[in-house]
């Protein structure tokens, strides 16, 4: 399979506007299962040739594919396709190029964005665009664009770290939110508190060292590995998740506590 993917970048980057192919998710971290899809990115600048890539895609599948262009599956995930390739799951992921030369100017600068976006319920949290170039394995890459932005990626910036680590203080005022509502056993509302806060809390933690989140999914794992995180993270989390009644904020306050104890700056 791998020489199928490395086929299909080399042709993707034939197809108008497309700068750059890349391959991210658990495969280009070796995190993957047997059953894991492959994760392309496809980077392309001042549009791209939709039309074009829905050719290659069922030429590709032997079938009908439908490719979405960008903005067709939301503001941050510009959008893609999903197909099966030689009994394989490969996903391609459109990102404008230069909107993610942008971001990272921004997290260079200790500034970022969460915008709304379907298929990440705590938001999408802008620096993503730079840890897919930060973990992401370059397969097709004419101009070199791609690969020079690796390079500067494989630095966290220390202002973005402050930025994220200074976001703690959202849990706090998100858990307090929830005391408020769950003796009066308002599940939904104590819920998107608590899980509200957790995600704060795994991207400043994330952040503290230096560990570029992408999305939610495995970012609460990944987090309980890191160092000064809390005894249990994974249990205790999800203890506080399945009660939501004022023990679970109890519990949720008091991992707050913990996880903005642990990611103090100098």
């Amino acid at each position: 399979m791998d020489d199928v993917i490395a086929a299909m970048a080399a042709r993707l980057v034939g197809v108008g506007g497309v700068r750059a192919v890349v391959l991210g998710g658990s495969r280009a971290r070796g995190a993957h299962r047997p059953d894991s899809d492959w994760d392309l990115g496809i980077y392309y600048r001042g549009g791209v040739d939709v039309p074009g890539l829905t050719r290659l895609a069922r030429e590709l599948t032997g079938g009908p594919v439908e490719v979405a262009g960008p903005g067709c599956w939301g503001p941050w995930v510009d959008g893609g396709a999903w197909l099966t390739v030689d009994g394989g799951g490969v996903d391609w992921v459109l990102r404008d190029l230069d909107r993610v030369a942008r971001v990272w100017a921004d997290c260079r600068a200790g500034r970022y964005e969460v915008g709304v976006q379907a298929g990440h319920p705590l938001g999408f949290w802008s620096p993503a665009y730079a840890g897919e170039i930060a973990l992401c394995r370059v397969l097709a890459d004419p101009a070199g664009e791609v690969t020079a932005l690796r390079a500067e990626t494989a630095a966290y910036p220390e202002p973005l770290r402050e930025a994220l680590v200074g976001a703690a203080w959202e849990a706090d005022f998100s858990v307090a939110a929830a005391a408020k509502s769950a003796p009066g056993g308002d599940v939904l509302h104590v819920g998107l508190c608590l899980s509200r806060a957790f995600g704060v809390l795994v991207q400043s933690l994330h952040a503290y060292h230096r560990v570029w989140c992408i999305n939610e999914k495995g970012a609460l794992a990944t987090a309980a590995g890191l160092p000064g995180a809390p005894r249990d993270l994974v249990r205790r989390v999800g203890t506080a998740l399945r009660g939501l009644g004022p023990e679970a904020v109890a519990s949720a306050a008091e991992l707050t506590a913990e996880i903005r104890g642990a990611v103090v700056l100098p």
